[in-house]
């Protein structure tokens, strides 16, 4: 049952903030200790609310967590984490919702913070495993998630609860939460107050300060009043962690993005996330301003933009957007093309632009790039060779260590400092990032708040960590959270061995051999074909490729009853054979495939 009840954050924004420098100082080194069940602390007799992360306190991505106390539970985001190197092949990774499918039933709420991929992105892939609960979430994320399930007509159609700042609502009967608006990169983020029987947890979502045009910080009287109800657990996103300092003003970044738009002799180009709603929006007001029209590469940033018109929250005339069929209809210098790919994507608008493979976009020399994101870690390499592709056709790039035309969405020390001291939690819980983003956070928090090393907790994905009211202690139980993932049509069909007979594949290659035996005694009646594939090129190999076959020979020759042996068998004893051969002639273990034919 979920009942509504107002309980205002306040929306008024006006408080200055005193910079204070305590964050840009070195902070103290020493080791973080875990409380655990078997530590010297005394545990309290109440039931602890438990806490778990399926994704996201490993990666940057996967983000997904929750909240169980006896038998309700309530969950938080559910996100996707784009493919690394360790996984070819595979279009992104999910997280693992098989103890929440036991538990269906208890499932209270799923709440969305905002509408990010890494926290909206898997929520077609789990609906129907977790019972299809209500999704708490804003009217954008709720439109975005509704837009996504158009490509998955199979998936239960989701059910929503749309939320305000303000409002309070009742889960079953140990939790309510209140949700407060915070600054994003995307319009309509929110934070979550839990109230539960060990206190009050709070979940700030992904956030940054915004900035007037004096540098004043606005909307921190609302981080007062989460601080004056009296907090247990707070937990913080960590990927700015390692940033000194404070966040750019998005007022900056329009600023210097005009300064480069009104030098622009040609074309423009400008690559972004598709979902960073709220700078789309400036660069499409600059082209405006400037006389130039606006054509987009990208569906889901074409998508997300017409989205966010619908709703009101980007303003522009109807003109100013054009189709990309139109593009050579209007002059280089009236002219901006907003892609997506900002990040190498092999598939992505840019590197297809790079690469001289657009269809209908082909760079010219003099074009101005402007890539208005960060590189994402695990992109460094592909960004690179993107910037390097742009470079050789003749564009003038430009990214943003070169000039401010990037503001992260995530707050920097400076900022998780003064909502630290404003909200002054007993128990400091860091999220969302890497383990050394995280470590970095809490010792923050024990600068910050002098809190006691064992009161920042630092787990990891599927750690269980039992809040109680005066502690919290990760436990010694674990929950599954290994990565699913998701390839094509398939979800959690690729495992760790298809996994590893990719990175096989592309590492070292693969020999192919088919030998034509007789059914009626086993013996061979041809020479066995060898196929090569990314290992050796088999024309200037012939005596390794006579030695090869004459093993296989060998292998069948020796095998007593040959008419009678199980195929499998054989094709095990050859891989062995051939493989161990391999390995002593060139160290090196290409993936070895036996074809057996019988006629």
């Amino acid at each position: 049952m979920v009942t509504k009840t107002n309980k205002p954050v306040s929306r008024e924004h006006r408080r200055p903030m005193q910079r204070r420098d305590t964050a840009a100082r070195s902070i103290v080194r020493r080791p973080i200790h875990r409380k655990s069940d078997d530590s010297k602390i005394q545990i309290p007799k109440e039931e602890p609310v438990r806490f778990v992360a399926l994704g996201g306190l490993e990666e940057i991505g996967r983000n997904m967590m929750f909240l169980e106390y006896k038998d309700e539970i309530i969950i938080i985001d559910a996100g996707l984490q784009f493919a690394e190197e360790g996984t070819p092949g595979v279009d992104y990774i999910i997280p693992n919702v098989s103890y929440l499918e036991k538990k269906k039933k208890n499932i209270k709420a799923f709440i969305i913070t905002h509408a990010h991929y890494d926290h909206i992105g898997a929520v077609p892939h789990i609906m129907d495993k977790i019972g299809n609960p209500p999704i708490f979430a804003t009217n954008l994320t709720k439109e975005i998630i509704l837009k996504r399930q158009e490509d998955y007509p199979l998936a239960p159609k989701p059910r929503f609860q749309l939320v305000h700042s303000g409002e309070t609502y009742q889960f079953g009967k140990y939790f309510s939460a209140t949700f407060f608006d915070v600054v994003h990169n995307i319009p309509e983020g929110i934070g979550i107050i839990f109230r539960t029987p060990v206190g009050n947890i709070v979940h700030p979502g992904e956030f940054k300060f915004d900035y007037d045009h004096d540098g004043k910080p606005k909307g921190l009287n609302i981080w007062e009043q989460v601080g004056k109800e009296g907090i247990n657990v707070l937990m913080l996103d960590s990927t700015g962690a390692e940033v000194p300092g404070f966040s750019l003003s998005e007022r900056i970044v329009e600023t210097e993005l005009e300064k480069i738009f009104r030098t622009a002799d040609g074309r423009i180009l400008v690559g972004s996330f598709a979902s960073l709603l709220d700078r789309l929006g400036e660069v499409i007001k600059i082209s405006e301003k400037l006389g130039r029209k606006v054509a987009i590469s990208g569906l889901s940033m074409k998508t997300n933009i017409q989205i966010a018109q619908n709703l009101g929250y980007l303003k522009f005339n109807k003109d100013t957007i054009i189709s990309l069929d139109e593009i050579n209809k209007h002059p280089d210098n009236k002219l901006l093309l907003l892609c997506t790919g900002a990040q190498g994507e092999a598939k992505g608008s840019f590197m297809r632009i790079a690469n001289g493979e657009h269809k209908q976009i082909k760079l010219k020399k003099g074009d101005t790039v402007v890539l208005s994101s960060s590189v994402v870690p695990g992109n460094e390499r592909s960004v690179q060779n993107l910037k390097d592709n742009l470079a050789r056709r003749g564009a003038n790039v430009f990214h943003h260590k070169m000039l401010d035309i990037h503001s992260s969405g995530h707050a920097p020390q400076g900022e998780l400092s003064e909502v630290m001291r404003l909200i002054k939690p007993k128990i400091f819980l860091p999220i969302h990032g890497y383990y050394f983003m995280r470590w970095r956070n809490a010792h923050l928090a024990e600068e910050v708040l002098g809190l006691k090393p064992e009161d920042t907790i630092l787990a990891d994905n599927g750690n269980v960590v039992n809040i109680y009211s005066t502690c919290a202690i990760v436990s010694k139980e674990q929950v599954e959270s290994d990565y699913v993932m998701v390839d094509g049509l398939g979800v959690g069909d690729v495992g760790e061995v298809v996994l590893r007979d990719r990175i096989t594949l592309s590492q070292e290659g693969m020999v192919v051999i088919i030998t034509t035996l007789s059914k009626q005694d086993g013996k061979i009646l041809k020479n066995p074909d060898i196929i090569s594939r990314g290992f050796i090129y088999l024309k200037e190999n012939q005596e390794m490729l006579d030695e090869m076959r004459k093993k296989i020979r060998n292998t069948i020759t020796h095998i007593p009853n040959r008419s009678d042996i199980d195929s499998d068998y054989l094709k095990t004893m050859i891989r062995e054979q051939i493989s161990t051969f391999i390995f002593n002639k060139t160290k090196r273990r290409p993936m070895v495939m036996p074809v057996i034919i019988e006629v």
